[in-house]
């Protein structure tokens, strides 16, 4: 019996919690994984694909695009520190990045785990950071079965080139240790130190994908198993003989690239032809498709999917092409797995919050919302056909950002001239303006369009007179996309006032800086002041395709900054004429930029002075912080999302009616 293979399918893949007698910790694992049941799930995920699919998209799922605060008009100064806390989780990410990392362990291992770090005073909690939860394993419980400490290591096969580090759990009633770690995660029935995966049923069946993997894996690299049994009649050779038959064999046929594996026998018949009889499985290809299906069904089934659609898994059912079904597929996914464990995460960053004092409500941006509420023929009732184009990847029907494919010979002051009188009165034409006038260009007479120079450059002029350079004197402290921000909002003067009250200055003098700007600010000594300007800049995350207009590409070659007022101002002059509501002169530059299909946005830019005098100021950041709340919780007038777009992202691309 000793030269009978056997291959033993009796796996163990329910976790095994244990006290071990010598240990500060409570042992987590499998017969097969001792203390060692995380990395066994990391090893499903791993080896079978189906199983990796499903935890990639619901972590994306559960991450969502982002954090943001749902109520941020009832505390302003909490507003301003839980923004901060969002931009700054640690010194190199983020919450979002935190919050990924913790949602990707919450989907594989069922639990996640924080490192929270204190200040000196344990009156504020001012780091988090995300630890793998394969690194970490519950202490002792207290007599009232409460766990006070947990153990950190690298690798728990190896404790001994890896020792476990103790640290303390996280406990907002003692704050003795000034790191602590919060490890948490959804009930899991019988389990009181440790938590358990949603899908734990179905990990025999990614064990199985593994097996079936591996299993054909081998195949291709050995050669298929018992494919030929092979049988010489010509005497029993000595056992050394039938160990050189069989290496040369080996050698000859085995392999990838060769014939698949023997079975090897010797006899006493005297007949000297060896019989060579192939081994067949019936039916074999149809066993192994039959058993891919219901691997699959039963991963699926475990993971709670009911469209293999939605984890981005091909399905032959046809509920791929039925959005009514995906979208309800899609949404009793959403309520039933992603939003409670969203919840959960939620719930513990609330705690994390409420310790700082800025316990605001904060929600998920989820991912794509609007394929869960709309079927595909709603959504065709609403957008135009060169929306639904560009969501197909495809070119727009017309190119609205190139108005006319005029052959200009050149420019003079950033206008375009032409060979042409006829060429010109159709550009003045798309400018809104009238007529030509005359140029001479390298000796050759060109026309340019609209009757009067002034008139065609416009903008030129306006530049030239608003622009200004970039100042070398100013030291820039902060730049941020224009979000939120009402035109009739100041928040050069707002910065400045909200200075003026944060700062303790010395009285030491009252020589003003020479601001050209009444709405420069300056403190109360005239000693230090904030100057906001505007930068005209291109969003290059969208689609390039096209020219760039004449207003946008002298804006930006132009490289000038602007005041508010100034921007506000170019909107009754006629800088980008014809761009206007059905081919106006004029219009908000500050909301629509450079007209319909535009790529371009305004970056606020705030400099200052050296900081002399001050005796203990606050940050900048903490005084644009709580400017920038002030701004996008202006009450004059609801605040208009236009600004922070480019028009390229606005409902008809920027346009009065779809193109």
């Amino acid at each position: 019996m000793e030269n009978i293979l056997s291959i033993n399918l009796e796996t163990q893949t329910a976790p095994i919690i244990q006290e071990v007698q010598g240990k500060d910790y409570i042992e987590y694992g499998t017969e097969e994984w001792r203390n060692l049941y995380p990395q066994f799930l990391i090893d499903l995920y791993y080896n079978s694909s189906t199983h990796a699919a499903i935890i990639n998209a619901t972590a994306e799922m559960i991450a969502g695009e982002d954090l943001v605060v749902e109520d941020k008009d009832t505390d302003l100064d909490a507003y301003v520190e839980l923004k901060k806390f969002f931009r700054h989780a640690n010194g190199k990410e983020t919450l979002h990045q935190v919050v990924k990392k913790l949602a990707f362990d919450f989907k594989l291992q069922g639990a996640y785990a924080i490192h929270i770090i204190w200040n000196t005073e344990r009156t504020k909690i001012v780091e988090l950071y995300h630890v793998p939860v394969e690194r970490v394993r519950a202490g002792i419980p207290n007599n009232l079965g409460q766990i006070d400490t947990y153990y950190i290591s690298s690798n728990w096969a190896n404790e001994r080139e890896n020792p476990p580090t103790e640290i303390a759990a996280f406990n907002t009633n003692d704050r003795t240790a000034t790191s602590q770690l919060l490890y948490t995660g959804a009930y899991s029935p019988n389990m009181d130190c440790y938590h358990t995966p949603d899908y734990i049923a179905a990990n025999n069946w990614a064990l199985v994908d593994q097996r079936v993997a591996e299993f054909h894996l081998n195949n291709i690299e050995n050669g298929f198993s018992g494919s030929y049994f092979i049988s010489f009649a010509n005497g029993v050779p000595t056992q050394e003989e039938r160990f050189q038959i069989e290496q040369s064999l080996t050698d000859k046929f085995t392999g990838a690239r060769n014939s698949g594996k023997f079975i090897l026998t010797f006899s006493d018949d005297k007949t000297r032809t060896p019989e060579i009889t192939p081994i067949s499985v019936s039916d074999a290809d149809k066993q192994y498709l039959a058993l891919q299906e219901l691997l699959v069904q039963n991963i699926l089934t475990g993971h709670r999917v009911t469209s293999p659609m939605l984890m981005g898994i091909k399905s032959d059912t046809g509920l791929g092409s039925n959005v009514d079904e995906l979208n309800a597929a899609a949404n009793f996914y959403l309520n039933t797995v992603v939003q409670p464990l969203q919840n959960h995460i939620l719930n513990t960053l609330q705690t994390i919050f409420s310790v700082n004092n800025i316990d605001l409500p904060v929600s998920f941006v989820q991912l794509k919302p609007i394929t869960i509420e709309f079927t595909s023929e709603d959504l065709k009732a609403v957008m135009t056909e060169d929306e639904i184009r560009e969501e197909l990847g495809l070119k727009p029907i017309a190119d609205v950002e190139v108005r006319e494919d005029f052959s200009k010979v050149g420019m003079i002051d950033g206008k375009p001239v032409f060979n042409t009188i006829e060429e010109a009165i159709k550009n003045a034409k798309a400018l809104g303006c009238e007529g030509y006038h005359k140029h001479e260009l390298e000796g050759k007479t060109v026309y340019m369009a609209c009757e009067g120079h002034t008139e065609a450059t416009e903008l030129n002029k306006f530049i030239k007179e608003f622009g200004e350079d970039k100042p070398e004197e100013w030291e820039l402290v902060d730049e941020e996309i224009v979000d939120g921000e009402h035109q009739d909002f100041d928040f050069e003067q707002v910065l400045n006032e909200v200075a003026n009250d944060k700062l303790e200055l010395a009285s030491t003098g009252t020589a003003r800086p020479n601001a050209r700007s009444s709405q420069d600010g300056v403190n109360k000594s005239y000693n230090e002041f904030y100057k906001v300007r505007y930068v005209y800049t291109k969003d290059n995350f969208l689609s390039q395709e096209g020219s760039t207009r004449d207003f946008c590409s002298i804006m930006t070659s132009a490289d000038k900054i602007y005041r508010k007022e100034d921007i506000i101002q170019m909107g009754s002059r006629a800088v980008n004429a014809g761009w206007g509501p059905k081919g106006a002169a004029t219009y908000s530059i500050w909301l629509y930029k450079g007209g319909g299909n535009c790529h371009h946005f305004w970056l606020r830019k705030i400099y200052k002075t050296s900081l002399r005098n001050a005796k203990a100021p606050i940050s900048d950041s903490q005084i644009i912080g709580y400017t920038k709340a002030r701004s996008e919780g202006f009450t004059a007038e609801q605040n208009n999302t236009l600004v922070a777009k480019p028009p390229k992202k606005m409902k008809n691309n920027g346009f009065l009616e779809p193109r």
